[in-house]
C-alpha cells in the first residue's frame, strides 16, 4: 500500500485524494502523531480523537480561506500536520519550535490563537459578522468545541448571541464526555441522554435557534464528509453534534483517557508509559496541596474544596475520593468557582478554591467584586504559578503577583517549599480576616521530609535564610531555592544574605527597613513579570522611604515568553542560577 500522508503538505494536496482514500490518511496521521509524541511528549488523546474530523474539515472546506477555529487547541496536532507543518512537527513545544497550540503568527491556517477554553464560538462569530459586514456570504466559519468547553459560561454567551444572527457559522461539538478529566454537570447528562436517545426535553441547541444535526459518528470518515458537504449549503447558524473517542487509535489512551491526555513519553507500539523512578524525589507541590487539604478537612468540618475542571491536575481528586460531599469540580467555570467560594464563605465555610494561575485570569472580576470587595476569607490556591515550560505563553502563570497585588484586602503568599505550603494552608484555615492567594509552581520542590507537624505562619513576615555582609537577595516563592544553593558556594559564603520574603502583600516593611539600612546592593528575585510584581513592590517601598540603594529587579521581562523547558526559559529571562551568580559576582568585585 502506497503511503499517502508523506505526500500531503497542505490541504490542497489532501483535496486531490478520493474520499475513499481518507480513512488511510487517518490511520497514517494517527501513527504519525503517536510516533512523535511518544518521544517528544505533548497532548496526545485529544488530537487522536479528532483525526477523522480534522481530515474531513480540511477536505470539505477551503481552508485557510474558510476560517477554522479550534477551541483550547489540545486537539490541533492533526490540523498542524496537515497544514504545512508535518516536516517540523517534531519540534512541537520545544524552544524555537512550533507551538503546541494554534498560533496566528505561526500559520495562516491558525485563524485564532488559543490555549484557554471556550473562546472558539465567540471568535468564529466575530469572524462571521466581519464577513457579513464585508458582503462576503460564501466564506465559512467553523468552531470546533469540546463537550467540557461548551459548558462554560463564555460558550453559552456566544451561542446566545449567534442564535439571533444570520451569520454563516458552524459550531461542531466534539463530544467525547471528557476534557482533561471527565466532564461534569447537568449539560453532560443532557448530552449523554441525547446520545442514548432518552432525552425527552426539547433540543437545547435548536431552542437557541441553531440548525441542529446529529449526533453522528466522529470516526465514520465518509459520513462526516457527507454531512459537512450538506451543511455547507445551509444558511445561518448551524450546530453539528459529533461523537468521538478520546485517544482513538491507541488502546491504552482509549482505556485511560485522563492519564493519556498528556502522558509524557511512552512506547509507541504498546502505549506503555516510560518508567519513572520517583521514589527518591520530593512530591509535587500539587500533591502536597491535595494530601494536606484532606488532612485538614478531616479535622475541620467547615473546609470545602473547589476546582474548575482540574481535579487531577490540582490533586483535589484526593479530597473528592476521601470526602466527596465537600469537594466540588464545577467544570470549566472559573468565574462560577470563585463566586461559589464567596457564597460559601458568607455562611461560615472555609473554601479552598484551587485554580491554575493562568486560569484565574478568567475570573478576575469575581476575585475583586465578589471576594475582595466583601473581604470574604476565600483561600485561593494557585497551581502552575510562574513559568510552566512547554505549554508556553498561554499557560505561564507569570502575571498573578502583579494582577493580584493591586487588589485591596487580598493577602499574597508564595511558599519556598512544601513545608511552607502546608503551614500556610494550616494557618489560613484557622481563620483569617482577609482572602489569601497562595501561589506555587508546577512540579516538585526540594523538601523530602515534608510531613512535619503543622506550625502557624505570621502573616506579612519574611525570614532570613542566610546571613551576609555585602549583597542581599530578596526572593519570593520556590525560585528562592536556587539562591539557597548559591549561598552554599564558597565564593559567596558570608558575603550574600538571602531573605525569603514569603508575602508580596502585605510586605514585611520592618524587615525591609533593616535590609535597606544594612546593604548597598539589593536584588529582588521572582518568577513572575517584573511589571507590577514583587520587585515593583520593593522598588515602590524604597522610593516611598527615599532609599537610594542599588536595586536590581530580576524577573520575567515585559513580554510574552514562548515555550521551552523551564530551565531554558529561566536562562532566557535572566533568572537562572547562573544569571544570578553572574550578577552577584559582578557586585562583589
Amino acid at each position: 500500500m502506497n503511503k499517502l500522508l508523506s505526500h500531503i503538505n497542505s490541504p490542497i494536496d489532501l483535496r486531490k485524494l478520493s474520499k475513499n482514500e481518507l480513512p488511510q490518511v487517518a490511520q497514517e496521521l494517527r501513527e504519525f502523531i503517536i510516533d512523535i509524541v511518544a518521544t517528544k511528549e505533548g497532548h496526545l488523546g485529544a488530537s487522536l480523537g479528532v483525526v477523522d474530523l480534522t481530515i474531513a474539515l480540511h477536505y470539505v472546506f477551503d481552508t485557510p480561506k474558510d476560517l477554522l477555529v479550534w477551541d483550547v487547541g489540545h486537539q490541533a496536532y492533526g490540523h498542524k500536520i496537515l497544514t504545512e507543518r508535518r516536516a517540523v512537527f517534531h519540534t512541537n513545544r520545544q524552544k524555537n519550535g512550533i507551538s503546541g497550540f494554534p498560533k496566528r503568527d505561526e500559520s495562516d491556517y491558525d485563524t485564532f490563537g488559543v490555549g484557554h477554553s471556550s473562546t472558539a464560538i465567540s471568535a468564529a462569530l466575530g469572524m462571521a459578522i466581519a464577513s457579513k459586514l464585508q458582503n462576503n456570504f460564501t466564506k465559512q466559519h467553523i468552531a470546533v468545541v469540546g463537550d467540557a468547553s461548551i459548558a462554560s459560561g463564555m460558550a453559552f454567551e456566544a451561542m446566545n448571541h449567534a442564535g439571533v444572527t444570520d451569520t454563516n457559522i458552524l459550531i461542531i461539538l466534539n463530544d467525547n464526555a471528557i476534557g482533561i478529566d471527565p466532564s461534569v454537570g447537568a449539560l453532560k447528562q443532557y448530552l449523554t441522554n441525547v446520545k442514548k436517545g432518552t432525552q425527552k426535553q426539547d433540543n437545547i441547541f435548536e431552542a437557541l435557534n441553531f440548525d441542529y444535526s446529529g449526533p453522528i459518528d466522529g470516526h465514520d470518515m465518509l459520513g462526516i464528509v457527507a454531512e459537512l458537504k450538506r451543511l455547507k449549503t445551509v444558511k445561518g447558524p448551524k450546530f453539528l453534534h459529533v461523537i468521538t473517542t478520546k485517544g482513538k487509535g491507541l488502546r491504552k489512551a482509549e482505556e485511560d483517557q485522563v492519564k493519556y491526555h498528556a502522558p509524557g513519553k511512552f512506547d509507541k507500539l504498546t502505549g506503555e508509559l516510560a518508567p519513572k523512578n520517583t521514589a527518591h524525589l520530593p512530591p509535587k507541590f500539587q500533591d502536597v496541596f491535595g494530601h494536606t487539604i484532606v488532612e485538614l478537612a478531616k479535622e475541620n468540618k467547615n473546609i470545602v474544596g473547589i476546582t474548575p475542571a482540574m481535579p487531577t491536575g490540582s490533586s483535589l481528586k484526593y479530597m473528592m475520593e476521601a470526602i466527596p460531599e465537600r469537594a466540588f469540580d464545577v467544570g470549566i467555570a472559573e468565574q462560577h468557582a470563585v463566586t461559589l467560594a464567596a457564597g460559601m464563605a458568607t455562611q461560615g465555610l472555609i473554601p479552598f478554591c484551587n485554580v491554575y494561575s493562568t486560569f484565574l485570569q478568567r475570573a478576575y472580576d469575581q476575585v475583586i467584586h465578589d471576594v475582595a470587595l466583601q473581604n470574604l476569607p476565600v483561600i485561593f490556591c494557585l497551581d502552575r504559578a510562574g513559568l510552566v515550560g512547554q505549554d508556553g505563553a498561554t499557560h505561564h502563570g507569570v502575571f498573578d503577583l502583579a494582577y493580584l497585588r493591586c487588589i485591596p484586602n487580598l493577602i499574597i503568599f508564595a511558599p519556598l517549599n512544601e513545608v511552607a505550603l502546608r503551614n500556610i494552608m494550616y494557618t489560613a484555615q484557622l481563620g483569617l480576616k482577609h482572602p489569601i492567594a497562595i501561589r506555587y509552581p508546577r512540579g516538585r520542590g526540594v523538601m523530602t521530609d515534608w510531613k512535619q507537624p503543622f506550625s502557624t505562619i505570621e502573616i506579612g513576615k519574611g525570614t532570613c535564610i542566610n546571613e551576609g555582609s555585602e549583597v542581599a537577595i530578596l526572593s519570593i516563592g520556590a525560585i528562592g531555592n536556587s539562591v539557597i544553593d548559591l549561598c552554599k558556594e564558597a565564593d559567596f559564603s558570608g558575603n550574600v544574605a538571602h531573605y525569603d520574603m514569603q508575602f508580596v502583600k502585605p510586605l514585611d516593611e520592618v524587615l525591609l527597613h533593616e535590609i535597606f539600612k544594612k546593604f548597598d546592593a539589593i536584588i529582588t528575585l521572582e518568577d513572575g513579570t517584573i511589571q507590577g510584581g514583587f520587585g515593583s513592590a520593593v522598588s515602590a517601598f524604597a522610593s516611598q522611604h527615599q532609599y537610594s540603594n542599588k536595586l536590581y529587579v530580576l524577573g520575567v521581562p515585559d513580554r510574552f515568553v514562548e515555550h521551552g523547558t523551564v530551565d531554558e526559559l529561566y536562562e532566557e529571562c535572566g533568572i537562572s542560577k547562573d544569571a544570578i551568580k553572574e550578577l552577584v559576582s559582578n557586585l562583589l568585585t
